[in-house]
């Protein structure tokens, strides 16, 4: 006997039904993984990943001179680089900030931020 498919002997003549059962609850609990594998995939991107830029050579670690503002304005960092002092405006953990360099500072001796 042929069956809806064609194909005589299918599963369903032979009394089978093969059915595909998903659980809602697993479904619910996949997407709730989902959105907190992604919360936590963009949340922990600073503590994670120390850049993300292109590659680089030598990292200058030393101590940096930060001066803070009041709330609502940006803040300020410098430090030497070699002669000269870098100085950078930054605003709370935001991704962009601005960069100004004092070419030959006097205070940037042998490439040391002074105390």
């Amino acid at each position: 006997m042929e069956g809806r498919t064609g194909k005589a002997g299918s599963d369903r003549e032979k009394g089978r039904v093969v059915q595909l059962k998903i659980d809602k609850k697993l479904i619910a609990v996949a997407a709730v993984a989902g959105l907190v594998g992604a919360a936590c995939n963009t949340g922990f991107d600073k503590l994670t990943e120390r850049f993300r830029d292109a590659p680089r050579g030598e990292i200058i670690d030393g101590p940096a001179d930060i001066v803070t503002f009041p709330d609502g304005f940006s803040n300020v960092s410098s430090k030497c680089d070699g002669p000269n002092r870098v100085y950078v405006v930054f605003k709370d953990n935001k991704t962009y900030g601005s960069v100004a360099v004092a070419a030959n500072d006097p205070r940037c001796r042998d490439g040391a931020t002074p105390r």
